[in-house]
């Protein structure tokens, strides 16, 4: 029902199969009122969106038996995949509905519903915890009430409430999983996600995700903020609904990849989908309210579902930590929000691949934290042993191709020419992004196959974090002499620190000399230890 075929951080592309055809995953279903349409389901085709959610409560309030006749997808005429809320957000809305659970879950499998809600009871965000917990339990009871109808051909997505409160949400989701739902969703995100409480959400999405079998997608409801998407893709999310496009479009807010811009704030259309290139702004804003309207929310929906394919994009690709970080960028909660996802590391790691097509971009300290990093190290200190004959280790700052080859030589040179045993040498390469790199794993993936900017600023948490990692790498072994080699400038700062910390080591001032140079000082050095 559910295939994966590429995976970025918790961040996933499926295919989510169903009896009318397919959702690629991840995917945002536009939300289209079932009375109200500014925006015909048609077009919404058109532009590239395979399902769309809409009402049932107020399709069954307004339609009755006729819907039942009909069907939902007569009634929308729209051949794709159609998702029905069950009322939830009327339930959060304007309290109790005159319908049950029971009655709305027979309904939507009635219409044709291809994926349906349970009536669930939304906690929403500025509640008392013993509401809280009353929504939890309202929203089981209904689950389970739903699950027991006969007749069951629709995709049921259970919802998870709990709100702000973590372990609500920790134990809503365990008991959802002990269910037979086809999907799960995240509900009452949408007033944290409207106050940019990005942290909140990081927390909210995780705790979950944990929780939910792995083999199920996750909804996030109300999701359709371009800063958002990324966000949540990259923890796991695999669909949104959003009417954002319309509510955005009815204030004349623009949406953009950075946010949300009013229409009289801007100066420049900074798009090029079919409305931005037809027209100018000076058209756009002298067009009447309801014209405005619809152009306004057609553009918007060309954004959104730009930023879902550049995030799929960038999962194929696997550099969704980058496009992430280039999109944290946009807004300061957000990057608070990015920076928390080190918390979260090994979760992240999970979905990291092992090698990707492409080398790696550091940036910021923050990138030192990066799942590929974290797993280096983790098992260069759980899995690579030293041999103990190795007595003497070499630091030699920054890995590059060409100091690779040329380490052969320095072998040769103690071996054959001098005399030295070097297989009592013990060489690493010093590395900002990595920590240390023992010269028999330099070629691996991806130790050296990035980019890296850390080395221009040094900032003091890279400094900090370089030391630590190649103190745990010194713990593993006590070699009897430490040879530093000071020929990147870049470096000196850490070299000093390195002198002042460890006793028994020697610093070769090498800078600016050619590799040649920088072996025979490293094996005079070595003559002088052996005399």
């Amino acid at each position: 029902m559910f295939e994966v075929r590429a995976t970025d951080l918790a961040g996933r592309i499926g295919k989510l199969k169903m009896r009318r055809g397919f959702i690629n995953t991840p995917a945002i279903l536009p939300v289209v009122h079932p009375l109200k349409q500014i925006i015909h389901p048609s077009e919404l085709k058109k532009i590239g969106f395979e399902a769309i959610m809409t009402n049932a409560y107020i399709t069954m309030k307004h339609y009755g038996e006729e819907a039942k006749k009909r069907g939902i997808h007569s009634i929308l005429n729209f051949d794709g995949i159609i998702a029905t809320d069950s009322g939830g957000y009327q339930v959060l809305e304007y309290g109790e509905l005159d319908t049950t659970p029971i009655e709305i879950a027979k309904f939507q499998e009635a219409i044709g519903s291809d994926i349906a809600i349970v009536l669930d009871k939304p906690t929403g965000l500025n509640v008392s915890r013993k509401y809280a917990e009353e929504t939890v339990k309202a929203t089981i009871l209904a689950s389970k009430q739903t699950l027991n109808i006969k007749e069951r051909k629709a995709l049921w997505v259970g919802p998870i409430q709990g709100g702000k409160y973590l372990s609500l949400l920790k134990s809503s989701a365990k008991q959802m999983a002990r269910l037979k739902f086809d999907l799960y969703a995240l509900g009452s995100p949408t007033l944290v996600m409207e106050n940019y409480d990005f942290k909140l959400l990081v927390k909210m999405i995780t705790v979950v995700k944990q929780n939910l079998p792995l083999n199920k997608p996750l909804h996030l409801f109300g999701a359709g903020h371009p800063l958002t998407i990324p966000l949540a893709v990259a923890l796991g999310c695999d669909l949104f609904d959003s009417a954002s496009y319309i509510l955005y479009a009815r204030d004349d807010r623009y949406i953009t990849s950075k946010g949300t811009v009013r229409l009289e704030d801007l100066y420049y259309l900074e798009c090029s989908c079919p409305i931005c290139s037809t027209h100018t702004l000076n058209e756009l804003k002298s067009l009447d309210k309801i014209e405005r309207e619809k152009k306004i929310a057609l553009h918007n929906l060309y954004v959104l579902k730009n930023e879902i394919n550049a995030t799929k994009q960038a999962i194929e690709e696997g550099r969704l930590w980058e496009y992430l970080s280039m999109k944290a960028r946009s807004h300061p909660k957000l990057w608070e929000a990015f920076i928390l996802l080190n918390k979260y590391y090994r979760y992240l790691e999970d979905g990291t691949p092992l090698f990707k097509p492409r080398a790696l971009f550091f940036f910021n300290y923050i990138d030192q934290m990066r799942p590929e990093v974290i797993r280096y190290n983790e098992r260069l200190i759980l899995d690579v042993e030293i041999p103990l004959e190795r007595e003497i280790l070499i630091l030699i700052p920054e890995v590059d191709y060409n100091t690779l080859m040329r380490i052969t030589t320095l072998h040769k040179r103690l071996d054959e020419y001098l005399g030295i045993n070097s297989k009592k040498i013990q060489i690493c390469f010093l590395s900002y992004p990595y920590g240390v790199i023992p010269e028999e794993l330099a070629d691996l993936y991806p130790l050296t196959q990035y980019e890296s900017s850390l080395h221009i600023d040094t900032q003091i948490e890279v400094l900090k974090l370089t030391l630590k990692r190649l103190n745990k790498f010194l713990m593993k072994k006590a070699f009897q002499k430490i040879i530093l080699v000071n020929n990147n400038k870049f470096y000196s700062p850490l070299i000093k620190m390195l002198q002042r910390k460890i006793k028994n080591c020697v610093i070769i001032d090498a800078m600016n000399e050619s590799i040649s140079k920088i072996i025979d000082k490293i094996a005079n050095q070595i003559i002088g230890l052996k005399s």
